[in-house]
């Protein structure tokens, strides 16, 4: 059992993990997997060449240098069991006049990677420059052409995702007097299957996601707007936004679950620096990257759990004015 520390200004937020978590603790809690942990960097150019020629310049020659031109700044990563993955050519003349990028895949074991990721962008950046203005395979017409739009890590994560899910047999799951457990796991699915579908719904809902997100990154010192970008670029990944969380039933089980794109870090940063950040860190037992991964896909998943329950019982008001007149009470 894990003590999460939460920052926020929305008190509803904390209630609803809480909630969600007390539910979750007498049917066996949430279980996590890391599914991916690689992170990706572009560098952004214009040459114009013919593509297959800049492909066998890149497979021959290019892409064995770049690799040799980071060394020095991947030492202490590689020494630590990460460093650069792969650097592909991206072939992006489709979608603008002679644009390509040269798209280089991380791993940053426990560091968040940002500072890591652009600065081996910005030599890999360097090095295409010189290689192409010195090589004897272009013309001067095509060297001449070359311009380095950015070197720039992408929060964009696809492949850098972790799982959380709860599930239980679905007598033990409603406790809600209104309702019988098949009713209400057939109306929770739908609101679920709603969201993947209509665009509206899966706004709301990713936005209840991501506020219990948020506020263990922030408690953790993480980048929450980082986090919050790369989620709503996963939510649309098929080309249509959608919800990030998902339900499935049969005569027995229920289950929920989330996907959820996230790069978080427990060293560098101000994770040695800011106090409520090192105590944060210590109340969850000093993660490693990949815990605090699941930690935070757990916050999310609890928090959209609590809302979805509430509003296909209750509905999300009762709750609601009930922590609002405590606020003006207290007030």
């Amino acid at each position: 059992m894990v003590a999460m520390p939460m920052a926020t200004v929305e008190n509803s937020v904390i209630a609803a993990a809480s909630k969600a978590a007390k539910f979750w603790l007498a049917r066996g809690g949430f279980k996590t997997t890391i599914i991916n942990t690689e992170k990706i960097g572009h560098t952004h150019f214009i040459l114009a060449v013919n593509p297959q020629k800049l492909e066998h310049f890149f497979t021959t020659q290019l892409k064995s240098t770049l690799f040799k031109q980071t060394e020095e700044i991947t030492a202490n990563m590689r020494n630590r069991g990460g460093g650069i993955i792969d650097i592909e050519l991206i072939n992006k003349t489709f979608d603008m006049a002679h644009y390509y990028q040269i798209k280089a895949t991380f791993q940053t074991v426990d560091s968040m990677g940002a500072n890591f990721i652009n600065s081996c962008m910005e030599r890999i950046g360097e090095t295409l420059k010189y290689e192409i203005e010195m090589c004897k395979y272009f013309t001067i017409e095509e060297t001449q052409s070359l311009q380095i739009i950015m070197n720039i890590l992408s929060n964009n994560l696809p492949n850098c995702l972790a799982r959380a899910e709860v599930s239980c047999p679905i007598e033990e799951l409603n406790d809600d007097s209104s309702m019988s457990n098949v009713e209400f796991v057939k109306k929770f699915k739908q609101a679920v299957d709603i969201a993947g579908f209509d665009v509206g719904l899966a706004t709301t809902n990713n936005k209840d996601i991501m506020k219990g997100v948020d506020c263990v990154a922030i408690a953790t010192g993480n980048d929450f707007r980082a986090i919050e970008a790369g989620a709503h670029s996963y939510a649309a990944k098929t080309g249509k936004y959608s919800s990030l969380t998902y339900c499935s039933f049969d005569n027995e089980k229920f289950r929920f679950w989330i996907d959820l794109p996230i790069s978080v870090g427990v060293v560098g940063g101000l994770t040695n620096i800011h106090p409520l950040v090192k105590f944060s860190l210590a109340l969850l037992g000093r993660p490693s990257s990949k815990e605090l991964m699941g930690i935070m896909a757990v916050s999310g998943l609890a928090q959209n759990f609590a809302a979805l329950h509430s509003l296909v019982t209750t509905g999300i008001q009762k709750g609601h004015k009930k922590m609002h007149l405590s606020n003006i009470l207290k007030q």
